[in-house]
């Protein structure tokens, strides 16, 4: 399989983000697709899984908007090795699933833990209080939570290292954990600088394996032709410094 730098394209957003064409990459359309937005139905999962079939883990993804950061879990779902799961997100993405057969950008995590076999532990890196006190107890054990400082005191940064030295990393994004100058999402957002995302970034890629990235959270909304020009530029001078941050490190990584 290939090992990669993919852009998986929604909504027709990356198509106006100019970092879209600084960097080779694979581009994976998917804006044909129906029953894919928030919720995905198992005929459009099936398609998706089917389009990124050739492709590794292994690598970088960005993957459009928060509406479908439910895709992580396909990426996820070729890892054949013991692993965990580190999610920036201003949410937790672990509510119960409203259709059994749908998986949606508000329960992909809770999903993975009760099926992927391969899933150690979770770390979800910047959710709001209060999608962190709904987790239901039976998963408090495995899924374990940071605030936007705690990495940033050195004893806290060191038990979150030691704890991820027996098995690799996947690292997902959503860009909603960032302050409004550094990314405009279709949610509510954290307070976390670009900067500091990518300390964190930086800690996590040279002091653990990490087997590959995915990165969502554009703005596909937008309300009108301004909002949508700010928002593109944003998100693409974002997603430009992600992208050569982890390019920069590839050979600490597996891409």
């Amino acid at each position: 399989m290939e090992s990669t730098v993919v852009l998986m394209n929604f909504t027709h957003v990356y198509e106006q983000e100019i970092f879209a064409n600084s960097f080779y990459h694979r581009w994976v359309d998917c804006t044909d697709l129906t029953g894919t937005n928030c919720f995905c139905d198992a005929t459009s999962a099936s398609t998706i899984m089917k389009r990124i079939n050739s492709y590794s883990p292994e690598g970088i993804h960005f993957i459009d908007s928060g509406n479908y950061h439910y895709v992580s879990k396909f990426w996820i779902d070729k890892i054949k090795e013991p692993f965990s799961l580190i999610v920036f997100d201003h949410h937790s993405d672990m509510q119960t699933a409203r259709f059994n057969d749908m998986i949606s950008c508000g329960c992909w995590i809770k999903v993975i833990l009760d099926t992927n076999p391969y899933l150690r532990k979770v770390y979800i890196i910047g959710a709001k209080e209060e999608s962190v006190n709904a987790i239901l107890s039976q998963y408090r054990n495995r899924v374990k939570f940071y605030n936007e400082t705690e990495l940033f005191q050195e004893d806290r940064r060191n038990q979150f290292i030691l704890e991820n030295t027996d098995h690799p990393l996947y690292i997902s994004i959503d860009k909603d954990i960032l302050n409004a100058t550094s990314a405009i999402t279709n949610w509510d957002q954290g307070s976390l600088s670009l900067e500091n995302l990518e300390k964190l970034l930086i800690l996590i890629l040279t002091k653990t394996r990490v087997i590959g990235v995915d990165v969502c959270g554009e703005y596909s909304e937008p309300a009108n032709v301004f909002s949508a020009k700010r928002a593109s530029f944003i998100n693409s001078n974002t997603n430009k410094r992600l992208l050569t941050l982890v390019l920069s490190l590839k050979n600490m990584i597996h891409i």
